[in-house]
């Protein structure tokens, strides 16, 4: 007899393009940081949509600001102004110490095309041709997006693109540095790769990066559609260096799980689009942007900054001790990590995982990358803990 699993699987590989394949797991209900398949099994949220479900599932804050918002106004379009945007507007900038001008989209994707659009419309006002971005890098799937990401597999069959990247190691200042002439319009990086196995760049790079911009006279756009909203400990990544960009990126955990997206530009970058220029039909949506504000009370209300820290250091350091000779170490900062293995087993690692109630995210062939909501308790990371050497064991046969 077949699972509801099965047939649900069998109905979703008939009805959808194979792009995704068939996702091993039908989820039904979530509550914190647990989640529920068809069948009544219970796993651990490890991954929290990709770094999404910043206050986990079903938060009362979350539910009571979405459906007070749904039954009062649900959209409204461009055409119109409603006071949940201007509210979050006013928030982002807030946080951010501004002076700083928003742009809303729904997705990170269409953050980065409008900071690209906005980048484009810089470049050719002084002069400037083309891009700079990092290998491995992950921006977006939509062609201007694909354009500055770093990873051939995934680009290289829908170009020739429309505009010059030139790719750079990440991490590597001297080469941002030869690589950032006055002819450079924009750097595009992540604070760290997210997509590529929650990588960090060595201490200073961004501050390098910032400078090397500044004295080209480039744009320095920092994606943080994976890092932003206290997945790190901080509101933002970049502020652990005390960096400010000149165009900020945000979505995943800014809307807790509805979809949204933001681009910011700070000073002069928050003033290159004039009327006409860029828009949204769904920018904005009232929903969204009232999640959003739920999103950002919560996690001040809460303490969740200080929270992620505290639990990433946990986990974190609970991963470095265990000696496995599948497990080669960590990286990553607050709950933004990866276990990083000593061959190419991250699937295995997941299945194994999946098998023993836990969620991971086999984002790389040697990394396995753990996004739980900020709320996952210290038990539920003790659990993990716990039962880590197991799976490890299962994999690595």
């Amino acid at each position: 007899m077949s699972t509801r699993t099965e047939a649900l699987s069998e109905r979703f590989e008939t009805a959808f393009m194979p792009n995704y394949g068939v996702p091993p797991v039908a989820i039904a209900r979530g509550e914190g940081s647990v989640v529920w398949d068809v069948d009544g099994r219970r796993y651990l949220d490890l991954i929290g949509g990709i770094a999404v479900t910043s206050l986990g599932h079903g938060h009362p804050a979350l539910v009571e600001a979405v459906s007070r918002q749904v039954a009062v106004l649900a959209h409204t379009s461009n055409l119109f102004l409603h006071e949940p945007e201007v509210l979050l507007a006013e928030r982002l900038i807030g946080l951010l110490g501004g002076p700083a001008k928003v742009f809303l989209a729904n997705s990170g994707t269409e953050a980065n095309e409008a900071a690209l659009k906005l980048a484009i419309k810089y470049g050719r006002a002084h002069g400037r041709s083309y891009f700079v971005a990092a290998e491995m890098g992950f921006h977006g799937r939509t062609l201007g997006a694909l354009s500055l990401t770093g990873k051939a597999s995934i680009r290289d069959q829908f170009g020739p693109f429309p505009i010059d990247v030139r790719f750079v190691p990440y991490g590597d200042a001297d080469a941002l540095k030869n690589a950032v002439t006055g002819d450079c319009a924009a750097v595009f990086l992540e604070p760290t790769q997210g997509e590529a196995g929650v990588v960090p760049p060595p201490d200073g790079y961004f501050a390098a990066a910032r400078e090397i911009c500044s004295s080209a006279g480039a744009l320095l756009v920092a994606d943080e559609i994976q890092s932003a909203i206290g997945r790190t400990g901080h509101w933002f990544a970049h502020q652990a260096e005390g960096v400010l960009p000149d165009v900020l990126t945000l979505a995943k955990g800014l809307g807790g799980g509805m979809p949204i997206g933001a681009c910011i530009g700070f000073g002069e970058a928050g003033t290159i689009f004039e009327k006409g220029d860029h828009g949204s039909t769904f920018g904005g949506n009232p929903v969204s942007c009232a999640a959003a504000l739920a999103v950002l009370d919560t996690i001040e209300r809460e303490g969740l900054l200080e929270h992620v820290e505290a639990v990433g250091r946990r986990l974190a350091d609970g991963i470095a001790a265990i000696s496995h000779p599948l497990l080669k170490g960590v990286r990553g900062r607050g709950l933004w990590l990866a276990a990083v293995l000593t061959s190419a087993r991250a699937g295995q690692v997941q299945a194994a995982a999946q098998e023993a109630g836990f969620l991971v995210n086999a984002v790389q062939p040697d990394a396995v990358r753990l996004a739980p909501p900020l709320v996952v308790t210290e038990a539920e990371v003790s659990s993990f803990l716990d039962a880590f050497p197991a799976i490890l064991e299962a994999a690595d046969v």
